[in-house]
C-alpha cells in the first residue's frame, strides 16, 4: 500500500482533501531537498543552484571603484559586478555585445545616430541616498546625467579620452566649457522619453557599442554622485557594495532587485556573495586556491601548474575532477614606457638602443616559463584580432651590435657617461620583479648601462607615470575592445598636456606624432572596422620607429579553477561576467 493509501485509510475521506494539499507540499519539499547540491543551497531550473560564495584574488589592490575613474583592470573587474550601461559584452564571445538595460537599439543608415530603448522597471540597487532607501527605477534621463559627467573635466573622470572624445556630437565643447563651470546640455545625447535615449555621433564608429559596453557607459544616479561623490557605489548590476568590505578584502552581494533572467528563465544573479581577496604573491595565491580559500586563479606559471598537476594528478584527471585547467591568448601587451620628456629618452636612438639590446625570447623561457603568446617584435597591438595582421609591422629584435652602435651615436660609447635610470614597476605577483631583474642585468651586459628599479603599488606606478616622476615605467595594456584603436590611442597625442604639472592619460608616455596622429585619425573615421585597419597599421609603424616604448611580449593566461566554479567563461579580453555562474559541488556517492 502506497504512503498516500495508507494515510487516507486511517484518517478517513473527511480528512482527504486537507491531507492531500499536504501530501503535495511534502512531496514538493521533498523535491526540493533531493534536488539541492550537498550544501543545502536550492536548485533552480536547469539544474543550477542558487547561493553560496564565489572566492576570487587578485594580485593588485584596485585603484577607484568610480566607473569613470576606472583605468586598472582589477577595478574594472570589481565595478562591472556592481554598474551597468545599456549593453553589455558577450563573455562568450566579446566581439559580440548583448542588451544589458537596453532591450533594443538602432543605428542610422548613416551611421551617425544611435536609438536605445530602455527596458522598463530596471531599478538603482537600494541605498540610504533614495528616499525611504529604495532604489528607483532608471530611465533615459540618467544615462544623459551619466553622460554629461563622463563629458566633464574633473579630477574624477579619467575616461573622457578614450571614450567620447572627438566621437559624440557636442562632446569635446562640453568638455571645455566644463572646465570654466558653464555647461548647458551635451548636445549630442538626447531624451526623447522616459525609455528612450538618442545619441548622435560626428562620424561613423565602428567601435562605439564597445565604448559603451565598458566603463564608460556605465549608468550612475545623481542622488548617489550629490551624497557620496566618486566614492559612489550604486548602479544597478547583479551585485552590490557591501559594507562589510575591508581594507583587504572586498565583499559584493546578491542584488535582489536585479532585471536579468538567465535563458531558461531563473532571475540572476545566481551567487549570495563575490569575496575579493588581494594577495599579492603568487606561492600564496596558489596555496589558497589548494585549500579552498580561492576558488579560480589567474595567470600561473607552466612550472607551477606542471608541479601542481604532478602532485595532484586524480585532481585533474578522475571522473569528477576537483580543478579545471584552461591556457588561451590575451589581447594583452606587455611593455616598458620611457619618460621622453628627459635626457637621456628624449633621443630617439637612446631608445632604439634600449630595444634592441633587449632579449625577449630569453625572458619568456627564462622568466616567464614560456607562459607568453610570443616575444614583442611586431607592434603595440596583440595578435588575435581578425584582420589585424599584427606581423606585417616591423618592431625590434634582439640585435646587440646594432643597440650598442646607436647608443654610441647618441654619445654613449660602450655606456660611458650615461646617466642614472630608474624603471619603476609594480610587483604583479612578483612576476614584474623578475622580469626587470632581468632586463637589468641585459642592458648590463650588452650596453653595459646601470638601472635601478623601484617598487610600487599598481595606484602609485599609475599616478607616477602620469606626471613623468621616474624614467621608465613598467606598463601593459589589455583590450577594452577587440580592436586596434583601443590600443593605439594609448599613443595618440592630441590633447597631451606641456606641462608635467598636469597629468597625462591615458598617452602617459606623452608622445607626439603629427603623422601618428593623422593616421590615427583617418583610421578612426571610417566606418567599417576593417577599413580604418590599413591607417591604423600605418600610424603603428610611425609610432614602432620612434620607439617609445619597449615591446616586451604579448599575453597568454593560463588558469585554473575549481570545477564547481559553473558557468563562468574564459574569453580574450578577461571579461568577467558572474550574474549567471553558480556553484555546484557534486552529491557525495553512498559507501
Amino acid at each position: 500500500m502506497g504512503v498516500s493509501q495508507l494515510i487516507f485509510a486511517t484518517f478517513g475521506h473527511i480528512f482527504g482533501q486537507l491531507l492531500m494539499k499536504k501530501y503535495i507540499f511534502f512531496l514538493i519539499l521533498l523535491a526540493l531537498l533531493g534536488c539541492s547540491n550537498p550544501d543545502g543551497h536550492p536548485e533552480a531550473k536547469g539544474g543550477r543552484i542558487y547561493g553560496g560564495t564565489l572566492k576570487i584574488n587578485e594580485t593588485d589592490g584596485y585603484t577607484s571603484l568610480y566607473p569613470y575613474l576606472t583605468t586598472d583592470v582589477v577595478s574594472h573587474d570589481i565595478n562591472g559586478q556592481i554598474f551597468e550601461g545599456l549593453i553589455r559584452f558577450n563573455p562568450k564571445n566579446v566581439t559580440r555585445v548583448l542588451p544589458s538595460i537596453a532591450e533594443s537599439w538602432q543605428i542610422s543608415p548613416d551611421g551617425l545616430t544611435y536609438t536605445f530603448k530602455l527596458k522598463k522597471g530596471v531599478l538603482f540597487q537600494n541605498d540610504a541616498c533614495f528616499p525611504d532607501g529604495k532604489g528607483r527605477e532608471v530611465d533615459a534621463s540618467d544615462f544623459k546625467y551619466s553622460f554629461e559627467l563622463l563629458c566633464t573635466a574633473s579630477d574624477d573622470n579619467a575616461l573622457f579620452e578614450t571614450s567620447f572624445k572627438g566621437t559624440v556630437k557636442g562632446a569635446d565643447e562640453f568638455y571645455e566649457k566644463s572646465k570654466k563651470g558653464k555647461v548647458t546640455g551635451l548636445e549630442g545625447v538626447k531624451v526623447i522619453d522616459d525609455h528612450t535615449l538618442e545619441i548622435k555621433l560626428l562620424s561613423p564608429q565602428s567601435t562605439f557599442l564597445y565604448v559603451l559596453a565598458g566603463s564608460s557607459g556605465y549608468v550612475i544616479p545623481h542622488e548617489a554622485i550629490e551624497k557620496y561623490g566618486n566614492k559612489t557605489y550604486i548602479g544597478t548590476g547583479p551585485f552590490c557594495w557591501s559594507n562589510a568590505s575591508t581594507k583587504d578584502r572586498v565583499i559584493l552581494v546578491r542584488n535582489p532587485h536585479y532585471h536579468r533572467s538567465d535563458s531558461i528563465g531563473n532571475q540572476l544573479p545566481f551567487l549570495d556573495t563575490l569575496s575579493y581577496s588581494f594577495i599579492p604573491e603568487k606561492s600564496k595565491e596558489l596555496e589558497a586556491f589548494k585549500k579552498g580559500e580561492i576558488h579560480m586563479i589567474f595567470s600561473l606559471t607552466r612550472t607551477a601548474i606542471s608541479e601542481m598537476v604532478e602532485a595532484q594528478i586524480a585532481d585533474f584527471k578522475s571522473k569528477n575532477p576537483k580543478f579545471t585547467l584552461q591556457r588561451n591568448s590575451e589581447l594583452t601587451t606587455q611593455y616598458y614606457q620611457f619618460n621622453i620628456t628627459r635626457k637621456p629618452f628624449n633621443d630617439i636612438k637612446v631608445r632604439q638602443a634600449f630595444s634592441y639590446a633587449i632579449n625577449r625570447d630569453k625572458i619568456i623561457t627564462d622568466v616567464l616559463n614560456s607562459e607568453a603568446f610570443g616575444p614583442g617584435i611586431c607592434g603595440l597591438t596583440p595578435p588575435g584580432i581578425s584582420g589585424y595582421d599584427v606581423t606585417e609591422i616591423v618592431g625590434y629584435r634582439f640585435n646587440p651590435e646594432k643597440a650598442k652602435k646607436l647608443l654610441e651615436e647618441a654619445g654613449y660609447p660602450d655606456g660611458k657617461n650615461f646617466p642614472h635610470i630608474t624603471i619603476e614597476v609594480n610587483s604583479g605577483g612578483g612576476k614584474n620583479i623578475d622580469v626587470v631583474e632581468e632586463v637589468k642585468k641585459q642592458l648590463k651586459q650588452v650596453l653595459n648601462v646601470d638601472i635601478d628599479f623601484t617598487v610600487v603599488s599598481f595606484k602609485q606606478k599609475l599616478e607616477d607615470a602620469k606626471y613623468g616622476k621616474a624614467e621608465m615605467f613598467r606598463s601593459g595594456w589589455t583590450a577594452d575592445y577587440p580592436s586596434p584603436e583601443n590600443f593605439l590611442r594609448t599613443m595618440y597625442g592630441a590633447g597631451v598636456p606641456d606641462s608635467l604639472n598636469v597629468p597625462a592619460y591615458p598617452n602617459t608616455v606623452r608622445y607626439k606624432n603629427h603623422v601618428f596622429d593623422s593616421l590615427f585619425e583617418k583610421g578612426f573615421a571610417e566606418k567599417r572596422p576593417e577599413d580604418g585597419f590599413t591607417y591604423y597599421m600605418k600610424a603603428e609603424q610611425v609610432m614602432m620607429q620612434d620607439a617609445p616604448l619597449i615591446i616586451l611580449w604579448y599575453g597568454e593566461n593560463q588558469k585554473m579553477m575549481h570545477s564547481f566554479v559553473r558557468n563562468f567563461y574564459f574569453n580574450t579580453m578577461n571579461y568577467k561576467e558572474f550574474s549567471e555562474v553558480y556553484i555546484k559541488k557534486p552529491v557525495p556517492s553512498n559507501p
